[in-house]
C-alpha cells in the first residue's frame, strides 16, 4: 500500500489525530497557510482535516490532486463547497453529533446571561460600582422560548430549558409532524415562533434561505422585550436589523457568539451596546467537545482511506467497501439530478417525490441512490 498523507489545516486536538497516526498515516498540521501555501501543501494528500477557518472551495480542491476526502472537526460545513466536492468524487465528512451538548450549553449559559444581566453586572462590580437596581433581570420560569430549527441542538436546547419551565414553541419545516409529538414540543410557522416568544434563539444551517431569517420583518413581528440568540452561524440574524430592534426599544437585549464576519470588526456597532453578550465563536470549544470531533472525523477517515467504508459523509450515504463501488457512479448521478431537479421545482408545492429504476441498478439496494438525489433536491433548504 502506498503512503497515506493526511494535512491538518486548522488547529484540531492532537490527540483526537492518533487513530490516523497509528494506522501508519503520514499526519502533517500546520494552520493560518495562505491559500498558495496550502495548495502546495495538498498537492500529494489524501485527506484534509478542517475546523471552520479554512475555506475549502472548488480551487483548492483543483490544486489538491491526489484528495479523496475532506474531514470537517464539528458539524457545520459551509466552509467547505460540497457541491464541487462530490463533483470530483471527494469525500466530505462530518461529526454531526460532537459539538451537539456542548453549544447546546452554551445557548442555555447565554439564555440565563441574558436574563440576569451577568456579564454587565459583573463589568460594573468590577469597574468599582454597586448598581443593584440597574440589573434587575427576569425569570425564565412561565416565559415562551421559540427556536428556529429542531435538529440535534435545537432539541437538547428544548429539553435544557423545559427544566427551568419554560414553554416551546419552534419552527422546522422539515420536523416530521409525529417526531414532534414525540418530543412533545409545538410546532409553528416561522412568524408565529416570532410573535410568541419571550427568548428566541437560531438553530439553523446557513443556506441561501437561512441568511437573514431573523431579520426586519421578524423582528417587528417580535414582542417589545424579547430576547435573541444565536449560537448557530453568522448571517442568520441580520446584524443591522438586530441594531436597529435594540436601539428601538422592540429587542431588550441579543447574547451573540457568531458574525457575519469573524471576528468582527471592532467598530462593530454591536459591540458598544450593553444589551449586547458577545463570546468568539465559543459554541464548540470545550475539551470534551473538541477531542471527540478530532476522533470520530479520525477514525471514520482512517477507514474510508483503508478499506472504503463510510461514516459520516454529508455527499455520499454510508455503506461498505463493495457496496460503494458498485453503486458509486449511481450516487453521483442522482445527486446531481436532485440538485438539477430543485432548481426547477417550487420548493413550497412539493410533497412528495418518486423515482423509478431500470436496468442493473434494480438488482441493488437501490436506497443509497434515492437519500442521494434527495440530498441534492433538499441540499439547498437544509444541511442536515
Amino acid at each position: 500500500m502506498s503512503e497515506i498523507k493526511i494535512f491538518v489545516a486548522d488547529d484540531v486536538n492532537e490527540s483526537g489525530l492518533e487513530p490516523l497516526r497509528a494506522a501508519g498515516f503520514t499526519v502533517e498540521k500546520k494552520t493560518g497557510l495562505k491559500f498558495e501555501e496550502l495548495s502546495e501543501a495538498l498537492r500529494d494528500c489524501d485527506g484534509l482535516i478542517v475546523r471552520s477557518e479554512t475555506k475549502v472551495g472548488a480551487d483548492l480542491m483543483d490544486a489538491a490532486l491526489s484528495l479523496r476526502v475532506v474531514g470537517r472537526a464539528g458539524v457545520g460545513v459551509d466552509n467547505i463547497d460540497v457541491a464541487a466536492a462530490t463533483a470530483r468524487g471527494v469525500i466530505v465528512m462530518n461529526a454531526p453529533d460532537g459539538n451537539t451538548i456542548t453549544t447546546a450549553e452554551h445557548t442555555i449559559a447565554l439564555l440565563i446571561s441574558l436574563a440576569r444581566r451577568v456579564p454587565a453586572a459583573n463589568a460594573s462590580l468590577k469597574d468599582g460600582r454597586w448598581e443593584r437596581k440597574k440589573f434587575v433581570g427576569v425569570e425564565l420560569q412561565g416565559k415562551t422560548l421559540g427556536i428556529v430549527g429542531l435538529g440535534r441542538i435545537g432539541q437538547v436546547v428544548a429539553n435544557r430549558a423545559r427544566a427551568f419551565g419554560m414553554s416551546i414553541v419552534a419552527f422546522d419545516p422539515f420536523i416530521a409532524p409525529e417526531q414532534a409529538r414525540d418530543l412533545e414540543i409545538e410546532i409553528a410557522t416561522l412568524d408565529e415562533v416570532c410573535e410568541r416568544a419571550d427568548f428566541l434563539t437560531v438553530h439553523t444551517p446557513l443556506t441561501a434561505e437561512t441568511r437573514g431569517i431573523i431579520g426586519a420583518t421578524a423582528f417587528a413581528r417580535m414582542k417589545t422585550g424579547v430576547r435573541v440568540i444565536n449560537c448557530a452561524r453568522g448571517g442568520l440574524v441580520d446584524e443591522g436589523a438586530l441594531y436597529r430592534a435594540i436601539k428601538e426599544g422592540k429587542v431588550a437585549g441579543a447574547a451573540l457568539d457568531v458574525f457575519e464576519q469573524e471576528p468582527p470588526p471592532v467598530e462593530h456597532p454591536l459591540l458598544a451596546l450593553e444589551e449586547v453578550i458577545i463570546t468568539p465563536h465559543l459554541g464548540a470549544s470545550t475539551k470534551e467537545a473538541q477531542e471527540g470531533v478530532a476522533v470520530t472525523v479520525a477514525e471514520q477517515m482512517r477507514d474510508y482511506l483503508l478499506t472504503g467504508a463510510l461514516r459520516g459523509a454529508v455527499n455520499v450515504p454510508a455503506l461498505g467497501a463493495q457496496e460503494l463501488n458498485a453503486l458509486q457512479p449511481y450516487i453521483i448521478l442522482a445527486e446531481k439530478l436532485g440538485r438539477f431537479h430543485a432548481q426547477l421545482m417550487d420548493e413550497t408545492a412539493v410533497r412528495e417525490v418518486g423515482l423509478e429504476y431500470a436496468g442493473e441498478v434494480v438488482e441493488m439496494d437501490a436506497a443509497p441512490v434515492t437519500r442521494a438525489f434527495l440530498a441534492g433536491l433538499l441540499r439547498h433548504m437544509s444541511a442536515r
